[in-house]
């Protein structure tokens, strides 16, 4: 069988596949074979383009609206992008898609079955972020999670073929805490959008009021605040650490890394005295290492 050759990315998708550095985590490790980094990396583009439209922070010029078939009048319209690009992803199971990133998901999709579910969950939560600016409860939170990280982890156990109902809950303990420590690190930036991913209910439980988080640093409330989160967030990666152990080889290390990137994430965030106000703390490499070892080791015991 002759392979379906991969799309050649334009500079906005260089652009967006390029911010696979500035993740918590490698996306697509040397390690892992070489048909796993493309499958990995179309899945990133697909899932990081449609964070993009979402954030309002696609290339300039215009140049994604233009290939999802907007005119220059709609670049700015964030619902707008995100029905065409629901359109174009149907075309990745049923025809030919235009942007070329969906065109590089396309040989991914056909290859290993997937269906439109998690790609379109993904979709859905950057719809919601459109509507709603806060979150009541930590229930609500995860209930967003649901849509905006859980998706991910499922996508990643298919490509691998190694999906069972229990691999996907406990992918989904670690991806939901994977998207917490990531609003922890983005609390000032998400504030300039008018977003706060902090449960309302424990802001008042530790009373911190929205004024306190426009702060360039973090009174004590605050830091509070950011550790109980933390430390919610630590646990959910530990219950999901048994994932890591039930797989073996390659897989094995990429979910440990994975794993490791939201641990180490939330050592900085420690460091750093739970002040996040000044900007996002960020794992070290060393830390990293260190943790996807403490990872590893842990999922032996628990296997």
């Amino acid at each position: 069988m002759t392979a379906t050759p991969q799309a050649r990315p334009g500079a906005s998708s260089r652009t967006t596949l390029g911010k696979a550095a500035d993740e918590n985590f490698p996306v697509a490790p040397f390690f892992v074979p070489r048909a796993w980094r493309e499958d990995l990396m179309a899945v990133y583009g697909y899932a990081r383009l449609v964070d993009d439209i979402g954030d309002g922070d696609l290339a300039p010029g215009g140049g994604d609206a233009r290939l999802l078939g907007l005119g220059p009048d709609r670049a700015d319209d964030r619902l707008a992008l995100l029905d065409a690009f629901e359109a174009d992803l149907h075309r990745v199971f049923d025809g030919t898609p235009r942007h070329p990133l969906l065109r590089a998901l396309q040989p991914t999709v056909r290859r290993h079955g997937l269906t439109p579910e998690p790609f379109l969950g993904l979709i859905a939560a950057n719809r919601q972020d459109q509507l709603v600016r806060r979150y009541e409860t930590y229930d609500d939170l995860l209930a967003y999670c649901e849509l905006s990280a859980n998706p991910v982890g499922r996508l990643v156990l298919a490509l691998t073929g190694t999906a069972t109902p229990e691999r996907v809950r406990r992918s989904d303990e670690i991806c939901t805490a994977l998207q917490i420590v990531e609003h922890l690190q983005d609390v000032a930036e998400d504030l300039r959008r008018d977003r706060i991913y902090l449960p309302a209910e424990d802001l008042k439980r530790f009373h911190v009021t929205e004024d306190d988080l426009a702060r360039p640093t973090a009174g004590a409330s605050v830091r509070a605040l950011v550790a109980f989160e933390a430390d919610r967030a630590r646990a959910l990666l530990h219950a999901g650490t048994p994932l890591v152990g039930s797989v073996r080889g390659r897989l094995k290390l990429l979910l440990a890394g994975f794993t490791a990137g939201g641990l180490a994430a939330l050592d900085a965030v420690a460091a750093a005295g739970f002040d996040v106000l000044p900007g996002p703390p960020g794992p070290t490499k060393p830390s990293l290492m260190r943790q996807a070892g403490a990872v590893l080791l842990r999922a032996r015991r628990e296997g």
